[in-house]
This record gives C-alpha cells, sequence and structure tokens, in this order.
C-alpha cells in the first residue's frame, strides 16, 4: 500500500493493491457467466429507460472501484481487523458477498425473478462498496457506494418494469 499525498482530513490519494483484487472478486460472476449458456438474460439484455441514470449509475459504480482502490485512509494497513469496527465491516463485506453470489447462483440455474435480481443482484455489490468503505475509513467510498446503492436499484428497477410490460 503507498500513500502520495494528502487529500483531505485523514484521507490520503494512495494505491490500495488489495483494492483491485475485492473488486476482481466481486465481478467473477460476470466472468462466468459466458459458461452456463443462459436462455434468457435479464441483466445483460435490459432496454435501457433512462440516459441520465444509466450515465450516473455507470460514473458511479466507476468512482466507487476508483475511490476502493486510490483513497487510503491515514493510519490504513495494507489489511487488518485489530478493531471491532474493523472485524464487523470486514464479515459484513463477506457475508454480503456471498449474498451476491447466492443471488447469481439462483439466477444461473434459472431463479430470474425481479426479487432475486434486486436483492441479490443489484443491492449487493453497492453494499460490498459501503461495508469496505466503513471498514477501511473510507468515507467517501462508503458515501458513494451508499449514492450509487440507490441510483443502481432504482434504474435496473426501472429498466425491468419496463421489460415486463
Amino acid at each position: 500500500m503507498v500513500r502520495w499525498f494528502k487529500l483531505m482530513g485523514d484521507q490520503y490519494l494512495g494505491f490500495w493493491g488489495l483494492g483491485l483484487v475485492l473488486f476482481a472478486i466481486q465481478e467473477i460472476p460476470y466472468m462466468l457467466m459466458p459458461l452456463f449458456h443462459l436462455e434468457a438474460n435479464p441483466i445483460m439484455n435490459m432496454t435501457e429507460t433512462s440516459a441520465v441514470l444509466d450515465t450516473c449509475e455507470k460514473f458511479l459504480g466507476s468512482l466507487c472501484i476508483a475511490l476502493m482502490v486510490f483513497v487510503i485512509h491515514k493510519n490504513a494497513m495494507a489489511f487488518s481487523m485489530e478493531s471491532g469496527r474493523e472485524k464487523l465491516f470486514f464479515v459484513l463485506a463477506a457475508v454480503i458477498l456471498f449474498a451476491n453470489y447466492f443471488g447469481w447462483m439462483l439466477y444461473f440455474t434459472g431463479h430470474q425473478s425481479t426479487f432475486v435480481m434486486m436483492l441479490f443482484i443489484i443491492t449487493m455489490p453497492p453494499l460490498y462498496y459501503v461495508t469496505i468503505g466503513l471498514w477501511r475509513q473510507n468515507t467517501p467510498l462508503a458515501v458513494t457506494g451508499a449514492v450509487f446503492l440507490a441510483v443502481h436499484f432504482f434504474h435496473v428497477l426501472g429498466n425491468l418494469r419496463r421489460m415486463s410490460i
């Protein structure tokens, strides 16, 4: 982990390599998707209903990744679970990631209800970023992840509702 310079408060511009790994781990279902030859794939074949929400969603998702990798708390180590807060948010991030994987398992086996997609596949990734931000004391990531959650949720819900009409 490298800190280059102070941004604001206790936040520094730097590089946290484990952040890239955590991002890649969350993307595994997308990497595996071509192996499943799905008959229906509503998540990848959604009709876009709002260019504004689509742009905001892509920007916020990309910003979450950038903040996770390039914003470092002043006292952060490469990996730490020393305090109770760190343990709590690390475990929550792991639980959220496994809930996301569970949702993808359901999706890949044909259980593609709006409920499954919205709860497990749409909601979990932004929550994953929020909990990583809280674990790492990365306030910009936690806040951006929360905004991303709202935009991502309502954008995809609107797209899915439009498809079922």
